[in-house]
């Protein structure tokens, strides 16, 4: 999985070794779970992602979970957004994702089985001021996953999307009392989620009970994004 040194990402990656798998974490700069393998790679360049999948398969033979959780931000209003703001945002979030599944589903097609998982937003269906570039990116995973889920299905490859809420993590740390009250009262269920929320979800696609679901959706966000 890509991502995995905090927040999400580490809380994913903690919960598929407590599940006793193999699992490789990707990070820029380091600083994976303990019982990982650490590999550093930038998934906007298109050698680190393939010289990162030679060292995963090397230890651990071919991936056949890939969990897609990388990602930026660099919010600001649309008329104050450069084209580096954009371009970024998207490059890491949306085009890093394709790098990776792209890569990832060469070995699942040889298995003959895979499951492939994009970490979404709840921004990115309902939207959220100053972040087009974010929203954008995390929209874009959805049309990503069920093309996926529709070419690679007949061989047993799954691609589906969590779509997390507000979570607990450094990110959201940031706000300001005042902003974290103002969130919890849009969510149905007056708090934010734990990482390990997210986790236990992402788990669940990608084991036996979920090998029926396909080109889903699943929001994991206290209700705030119901109906999208």
């Amino acid at each position: 999985m890509t991502g995995g040194n905090r927040g999400i990402g580490r809380a994913i990656a903690e919960a598929f070794v407590a599940n006793g798998d193999r699992v490789a974490v990707t990070t820029r700069s380091g600083g994976a779970p303990e019982g990982t393998l650490d590999v550093r790679c930038d998934i906007t360049d298109p050698e680190a992602v393939e010289a990162a999948f030679a060292t995963v398969e090397a230890a651990h033979g071919p991936v056949e979970v890939l969990v897609a959780n990388a990602g930026v931000t660099h919010d600001t209003l649309l008329l104050r957004m450069s084209e580096d703001d954009w371009s970024s945002v998207i490059d890491t979030n949306l085009t890093g994702s394709f790098r990776l599944a792209k890569r990832a589903s060469k070995g699942m097609l040889r298995l003959r089985r895979g499951r492939i998982v994009f970490i979404s937003s709840v921004v990115g269906l309902l939207g959220s001021a100053g972040q087009v570039n974010y929203a954008a990116s995390k929209a874009g995973l959805v049309g990503m996953a069920r093309s996926i889920a529709r070419e690679l299905g007949s061989r047993s490859i799954t691609a589906n999307v969590v779509a997390p809420g507000f979570v607990e993590t450094d990110m959201t740390g940031v706000l300001t009392d005042e902003q974290k009250a103002a969130i919890k009262a849009q969510v149905p269920l007056g708090r934010y989620a734990a990482p390990e929320e997210i986790a236990s979800t992402v788990l669940w696609l990608t084991g036996d009970g979920a090998s029926y679901v396909t080109g889903a959706v699943i929001p994991v966000d206290g209700g705030l994004g119901m109906g999208h």
